[in-house]
């Protein structure tokens, strides 16, 4: 099973250098370990510490198309936007387009809301609740905010779903599906069961495994991932980059 691309990788250009390299190193290290392909998906611009700068996307195209023909591997440029509302909005508007190849999206902690509500519900909510035995009233709210959201925005790939926010795994999965967004298997976490991806994979679901790397190292290690796909025997046809280029992303611009 080998990787074509690790579409989930962090650099220093996320806030207080969050992530440890700089694209030419996770291309460098990616060329190394037989990728073909990684993305630059540093933090959304809302996250209170580790956002990337908008008026940096600019420089950062600069330095991916620098790191392209140093590493000889494809360099993608995203973000790993932020959940900032009940009403499903990220931190996205629709002139950054233009500027990414692909779009990511999940929870996080400390992200600028647009209302304290949202703050309090979407924010504070699970990071005091249980991650394992959330009230009805959360799961049903965490999950309609991520149903709007993949229902409004062009976001290709959701990660670590249910990672201090739980979800009904399920119902996320099967809009993701019908709207061609793909579920990340995590390199670093799994929150899902497996009577959970099983289903997924019984109805189609397509997946992407990445390694949410924030060292150069660690770029394209997904064992953790690759193991469970293996364990729970998933059909390598619902893994969208395995052997093959990602067809999946979305046209933009």
């Amino acid at each position: 099973m080998i990787l074509y691309g690790d579409y989930h990788t962090h650099t220093i250009n996320s806030g207080f250098n969050h992530g440890k390299g700089t694209i030419l190193q996770n291309a460098s290290v990616a060329a190394e370990k037989g990728l073909k392909e990684i993305a630059i998906t540093d933090h959304g611009f809302n996250h209170e510490f580790f956002g990337v700068k908008r008026k940096e996307l600019p420089r950062i195209k600069e330095e991916i198309l620098n790191a392209k023909e140093v590493s000889g591997i494809e360099i993608l440029l995203g973000v790993e936007a932020n959940l900032i509302s009940l009403k499903g909005e990220i931190d996205l508007k629709e002139q950054d387009y233009e500027n990414l190849d692909l779009i990511l999206m999940g929870h996080h902690k400390l992200v600028k809301t647009p209302s304290f509500k949202d703050k309090k519900s979407l924010m504070f909510s699970n990071m005091i609740g249980s991650p394992f035995k959330p009230s009805l009233e959360r799961l049903s709210r965490n999950t309609t905010a991520f149903l709007r959201a993949i229902d409004k925005y062009p976001i290709d790939i959701i990660t670590h779903l249910n990672y201090g926010c739980p979800t009904d795994t399920l119902a996320v999965a099967r809009l993701a599906k019908q709207k061609g967004v793909l579920i990340e298997l995590n390199g670093k976490r799994i929150n899902f069961t497996d009577e959970e991806i099983i289903t997924m994979a019984e109805e189609g679901v397509k997946f992407i495994i990445n390694s949410d790397a924030h060292f150069p190292e660690h770029v394209g290690e997904c064992n953790k991932a690759i193991n469970l796909v293996y364990r729970l025997n998933i059909p390598t046809s619902l893994i969208v980059n395995l052997d093959k280029t990602v067809s999946y992303f979305k046209k933009r611009g």
